[in-house]
């Protein structure tokens, strides 16, 4: 054993080392340090996170809630000259558990304290001996995105796992989430929660944020670097290195919520002057083979998930196609500005599946579309699975696609009908659906190429009518599938595609009539 004086030149010397570590800039806090913790969290029995809340902020509604707000002059890192600024969200309602945030600088790791003095509480009335030990219940960041005269909100950390970026002339829309576990099953979905953050201080030049995360839940826990990059289309580049700590069901990698309730393939069955109202109206995928698959959204009356048996997938995502503000009329809420969300792979995923999840909901403040990729075999608990992709948030959908491949602009739902020797069109007991193929290339083809459709049918319906003609509106080519379904309380299965010869010359559109309908 050391003696004394040996053990203070030992203890020195580790000193001088970091010293030297940081004079030379190679200290540096990595996804390692939070994987570290992640695993030893792993193997541990979960401990549920208990709130600190007064009654009196657990138990308020939304309308007060919302009275608390941040005070914009007190930024963090508003003194500093750095791209981008912070603010935080105080805790109440269900945000009732606090988060913790620390700041990653170029020498050390310190935590952000609650301070109460952030916030405006309004009409609120607390004993502020109440708050002094509060924490945050998560964060948003700032960015001059839209004008240089004003830092604008780009990114959201509230809530479980959730988190919204937006690129700029975009408005808050669908959510992306760090883990999925058991969407969708009767045992009930858990809901795994980031439960620290590490923020690094960005440089004045600096234009992207780096973001750590802890991710914690009964059955999981996780490593997190997230890598914001803001523009007129954000990314968000992140890393995943996630551990089970016992055999979950159905595990979702990579998920994007969202919201759809009714569009002119699904109508509102009341008379609404919007003629749709959804945060995204599709799954688009870019399978491994390189087939494109589009999948209208449904709002359906019974809870749907749909499979895509999908190889080392190229991208997914929840898009919102079609941006003419007359497409929705609301003033409020601008669906027209809320983004797409595309996942795109880093690596090979390997074998899998991409789910969709689709719940029934009445009104618009319902979350109720989920997507997510499914590995196809889960590693035994405590063993690593480590997962990168790249998240864009953007409003230029079509760029998606190569110009080759053209894509699905509008799927119409009419009743079947039947042209009369008098013109006179009679419905027939029939179903139809118009859908509008456009693309960079298709727009070149003449007139009159020789364009027919490939249509598959479940065996809940049967094709009365398949038929496609050139669109001089669009350019592109119009396909009419008329059925007659068989059994209005099954859901119907469809897909076409359109080819010239032994060329396909779309993506795949792949929709299901929900039951009841």
């Amino acid at each position: 054993m050391k003696n004394k004086p040996e053990l203070i030149k030992f203890r020195w010397a580790g000193v001088a080392v970091l010293l030297a570590m940081y004079a030379n800039g190679s200290w540096a806090f990595s996804i390692d340090d939070v994987a570290k913790q992640a695993k030893a969290l792993a193997g541990k029995g979960f401990e549920a996170p208990k709130s600190n809340l007064p009654s009196q902020f657990r138990d308020m509604k939304f309308a007060d809630y919302q009275q608390i707000q941040f005070n914009h002059d007190k930024a963090y890192w508003s003194k500093l000259k750095t791209p981008f600024k912070l603010e935080f969200y105080h805790q109440g309602m269900y945000f009732d558990t606090p988060v913790k945030l620390s700041e990653i600088t170029a020498t050390t790791v310190r935590e952000i304290k609650y301070d109460p003095n952030y916030f405006n509480f309004g009409s609120v009335t607390h004993d502020p001996e109440t708050v002094k030990d509060l924490g945050y219940a998560g964060f948003k960041v700032l960015y001059t995105i839209n004008s240089q005269d004003k830092h604008d909100e780009i990114s959201s950390f509230l809530g479980a796992s959730y988190f919204r970026v937006i690129g700029a002339g975009q408005v808050y829309g669908l959510s992306s989430r760090g883990l999925a576990i058991d969407t969708a099953l009767p045992s009930g979905e858990e809901f795994p929660r980031f439960k620290a953050f590490w923020i690094e201080r960005p440089k004045p030049q600096d234009k992207q944020l780096v973001i750590y995360a802890l991710l914690d839940s009964v059955r999981a826990t996780g490593a997190y670097r997230f890598v914001i990059r803001p523009g007129q289309d954000s990314t968000v580049d992140v890393q995943a290195k996630i551990y089970l700590r016992d055999k979950v069901g159905k595990l979702g990698v990579a998920p994007l919520t969202s919201m759809f309730l009714f569009g002119p393939h699904q109508p509102s069955p009341m008379v609404n002057y919007r003629p749709a109202l959804h945060d995204s109206n599709g799954l688009s995928i870019h399978a491994g083979n390189g087939e494109w698959i589009w999948r209208p959204l449904n709002n359906p009356k019974h809870l749907s998930v749909s499979t895509f048996t999908v190889e080392s997938p190229k991208g997914f995502g929840l898009l919102q196609r079609g941006r003419d503000f007359s497409q929705y009329q609301d003033l409020d809420d601008r669906y027209d500005l809320r983004p797409s969300g595309w996942i795109e792979p880093q690596g090979d995923w390997g074998k899998g599946r991409v789910e969709l999840v689709e719940i029934p909901t009445a009104d618009e403040t319902n979350d109720n579309i989920v997507a997510f990729w499914t590995p196809e075999k889960l590693p035994d608990p405590g063993n690593e699975m480590n997962f990168k992709y790249r998240l864009h948030f953007t409003q230029d959908e079509d760029q998606l696609h190569s110009p080759d491949m053209a894509w699905v602009k509008n799927t119409l739902r009419s009743t079947g009908d039947v042209k009369q020797s008098n013109l006179v069109r009679q419905p027939d007991g029939t179903l139809a659906f118009i859908v509008d193929f456009v693309g960079e290339n298709m727009s070149k083809l003449p007139a009159n190429t020789v364009v027919t459709p490939q249509v598959s049918v479940g065996s809940n319906g049967d094709v009365v009518e398949q038929s496609v003609r050139y669109n001089p509106a669009t350019k592109g080519w119009r396909l009419l599938l008329r059925l007659r379904v068989k059994d209005p309380r099954q859901p119907t299965e469809m897909r076409a595609a359109l080819v010239n010869s032994d060329k396909t010359l779309t993506e795949t559109w792949s929709y299901q009539l929900p039951a009841n309908e």
